[in-house]
């Protein structure tokens, strides 16, 4: 019998008010929330960088209907207690529309990063999904992290979701990437070969100031600090639940491949850190509307051709969690009808101002599935 790897999710929601603007209440609305507890059934409710930022963290499962339980009910129950404010919860990866993006949550640590870090700190305002995927070991999971690389970059193209960015459109499907990217520890990594090797990387950078603790260490993969697992980083927000679950089974469906080939001794695919850099690029650039690097060959191919070998690759590993049928569903929706990125221009296209995409975002962030 196939042991199925459990996975947990963490995923960063925008607060706003009604005209679409950052609002620092996230203190209101969770106090609020904690006396709506009835839906809230293995999943948490915290703070996160910014005043205008809640955190949904859920607890690891099996199965990926139980982690779309939990995020559709924390999004209403924030949503519930928003509304008796005047905001509500946008699951987008950056603010919209021109304004504000107001204080940081009153923390001594969020107030020694804001000051060690400076402007990348202030103009930091995004969300993400990281998802958390179990591993035997530290052992087990460096051998993951180097194998699983060139495939990241498709996690981000399936995932952009930040196309407008304070009133602008950037050209770009993921502008939330490009931001993090600023960091001085964000991206992807040389191989590492062993645990020695990815430690002595975190003394390096803690040593070097780049990083105040391990919670700084924004490697694309990354062994987590609290949990017996690899937490992949790469994701923009999705508004849509399913996206977000697409994002959560496409990486364990990688963690478990890459764990198989470390057990068999297979070599990690040998991309250097530019390589991964461009592929990171076109990713964030262009969403799923343009040519892609191929994960194995390494020059560019159409979306579609990239999300097959991506497909292939982990097939087996998807078929043995019972999710083959779900992500290949995912996948050809995505090609038709685009990322949230898509849909956010779309949005735009049909509305003509930015305050009505927020306002969209709004229902779709707490639409029923289907």
């Amino acid at each position: 019998m196939v042991n199925v790897r459990q996975v947990g999710v963490e995923e960063e929601l925008l607060l706003v008010d009604s005209l679409g603007a950052p609002s620092p209440s996230s203190e209101q609305v969770l106090a609020l929330c904690a006396a709506d507890t009835d839906d809230l059934v293995d999943v948490t409710l915290v703070r996160e960088f910014f005043q205008a930022q809640v955190e949904i963290v859920t607890a690891p499962a099996v199965r990926l209907e139980d982690i779309g339980t939990r995020l559709r009910s924390a999004r209403a129950a924030l949503a519930r207690a928003s509304a008796t404010i005047g905001v509500a919860p946008v699951a987008v990866a950056g603010p919209v529309v021109d304004a504000p993006n107001g204080p940081l949550v009153h923390q001594d640590r969020f107030e020694q990063i804001g000051g060690t870090y400076g402007r990348v700190a202030a103009d930091s305002l995004m969300c993400a999904v990281q998802v958390h995927v179990e591993v035997e070991d530290r052992a087990e999971g460096v051998g993951v992290i180097d194998r699983v690389r060139p495939w990241v970059p498709l996690l981000l193209a399936i995932s952009a979701n930040s196309p407008f960015w304070h009133g602008q459109d950037t050209g770009f499907a993921s502008w939330r990437s490009q931001v993090w990217r600023q960091w001085p520890s964000s991206g992807p990594t040389e191989l590492f070969g062993d645990v020695t090797t990815y430690d002595a990387l975190t003394v390096r950078m803690l040593e070097t100031g780049a990083i105040l603790d391990v919670g700084l260490l924004n490697l694309d993969v990354r062994l987590s600090a609290r949990y017996p697992t690899v937490e992949f980083r790469v994701a923009d927000a999705c508004t849509s639940v399913e996206d977000a679950l697409t994002v959560a089974a496409l990486s364990r469906a990688l963690t478990e491949t890459a764990a198989r080939e470390h057990r068999r001794g297979v070599p990690p695919v040998p991309w250097r850190v530019d390589q991964l850099r461009v592929g990171a690029w076109r990713a964030a650039r262009f969403g799923l509307t343009d040519t892609l690097l191929h994960p194995l060959e390494g020059g560019p191919v159409p979306a579609a051709a990239a999300l097959a070998a991506l497909l292939h690759h982990v097939a087996p590993a998807l078929e043995d969690a019972g999710d083959l049928t779900f992500v290949t569903d995912a996948l050809g929706r995505l090609g038709t009808a685009g990322t949230g990125a898509d849909r956010q221009r779309r949005a735009l296209d049909e509305h003509g101002d930015l305050a009505s995409v927020v306002g969209r975002l709004r229902r779709w962030t707490v639409a029923p599935a289907g």
